[in-house]
């Protein structure tokens, strides 16, 4: 019998050990399909799935699964199925068994900080990483300011973080109107008396007032003047647009991927934007420097992550890596982002509609909206 107590494991404690390569066993009790839309994934994690209900008479069949040389964490959606099988676990003998915290949800929730790299005339570029959503934001900081790109709804991490580095929020921009996941970029302007930044060509539906980000648009971030320049780059949206950051970096949204490149079907428009897609690509990308580093809203799997728990990559490097940018006779490219695509992030049109807006869901409904990976790319 072990007389070991039972321990919670917060989000963020799980996170800097998959993102530091720390062996774990991930024991997952949701069901099947649930577990097959999306679960918690590492290069040192190794996961097995039995669902909640084959272990309702006890854990006996699972013991020789459960090993005893490594930290077990045991994941359900909400908790309490976790809390109920790690308990079973401790009482036989399994040792160093934990339970997730609130859940997939609160993995999917949590943002983990990386600084992305210096700006030249003073100040930095930080990427917030969300492992359990694929999602990655933005915070350019500059003498006591900041502007955030493509935030997500947890609006306090943003506040918390600018408010650790003694600077004020002026600025927020969504690259395009997302579809994967809610945005928090108006609110966290609203909360901050900042500017909210959006494409015009994306916000023609919109039931708000925002600044219309487009090509000779000039954000200005802290008294060193730090340029952010707005580059138009449709084909995953209509209206997508990127920013050159002190021509150093290219927050390219969901157009260009370390891995792959955006899906242009997620407003019904394939047909339509394919050749958006492929012209921001393979002619307007092309004319930017190689040197530039893309940083991505959205990565695809955790091999995508850096040593330092970055996504990240030179232009140039993409450009002979990536698959989605090698794609050099037409006919074939238009099959690859029309045809045989990943299946579309849940609740997208309604996730839509929210961040037009046009629906005000609970914070509960919200959380039930993002549930699941992004998918926001060609390839996954």
């Amino acid at each position: 019998m072990n007389d070991k107590q039972l321990q919670g494991m917060y989000a963020a404690e799980l996170a800097r050990k998959v993102g530091s390569d720390q062996p774990v066993f991930i024991l997952d009790v949701r069901n099947e399909s649930d577990f097959g839309d999306w679960k918690i994934e590492g290069k040192s994690v190794e996961v097995i799935n039995v669902p909640y209900f084959e272990l309702l008479e006890g854990v006996e069949d699972i013991l020789d699964k459960i090993p005893d040389d490594r930290e077990v964490v045991v994941v359900c959606a909400k908790e309490g199925s976790s809390q109920f099988v790690a308990e079973q676990l401790i009482q036989n003998g399994k040792p160093n068994i934990a339970y997730l915290i609130g859940g997939m949800k609160s993995w999917s929730e949590h943002l983990e900080p990386v600084k992305i790299g210096d700006l030249k005339d003073g100040g930095a570029i930080y990427q917030f990483v969300r492992l359990g959503k694929g999602c990655l934001s933005y915070m350019v900081i500059s003498n006591g300011e900041a502007l955030v790109v493509d935030a997500v709804r947890m609006t306090e991490t943003f506040e918390d973080f600018a408010r650790d580095h003694q600077a004020v929020i002026k600025h927020t921009v969504d690259t395009h109107l997302h579809a994967d996941h809610i945005s928090g970029g108006r609110y966290l302007a609203d909360k901050t008396g900042g500017s909210y930044w959006l494409p015009p060509k994306d916000a023609t539906d919109v039931e708000f007032h925002y600044e219309k980000l487009e090509e000779g648009s000039r954000l200005m971030i802290g008294h060193t003047e730090i340029s952010i320049q707005p580059v138009y780059s449709p084909g995953h949206t209509i209206g997508s647009t990127s920013l050159i950051v002190d021509q150093q970096y290219l927050l390219s949204g969901d157009i260009l991927f370390v891995k792959s490149i955006g899906r242009p079907d997620l407003a019904g428009q394939a047909e339509d934007w394919v050749d958006d897609l492929r012209e921001t690509l393979y002619e307007r990308y092309k004319q930017l420097s190689d040197e530039l580093i893309v940083l991505p809203a959205h990565f695809g799997s955790i091999a995508e992550l850096g040593a330092r728990g970055q996504v990240s990559a030179r232009l140039g490097d993409l450009y002979h890596d990536n698959p989605g940018l090698n794609l050099l006779d037409e006919s074939e490219f238009r099959r690859t982002v029309t045809e045989n695509l990943p299946s579309q992030p849940n609740a997208y049109q309604q996730i839509r509609q929210t961040n037009m807006g046009k629906m005000n869901p609970t914070l509960e409904e919200q959380r039930e909206m993002e549930i699941g990976p992004n998918r926001c790319a060609v390839h996954e």
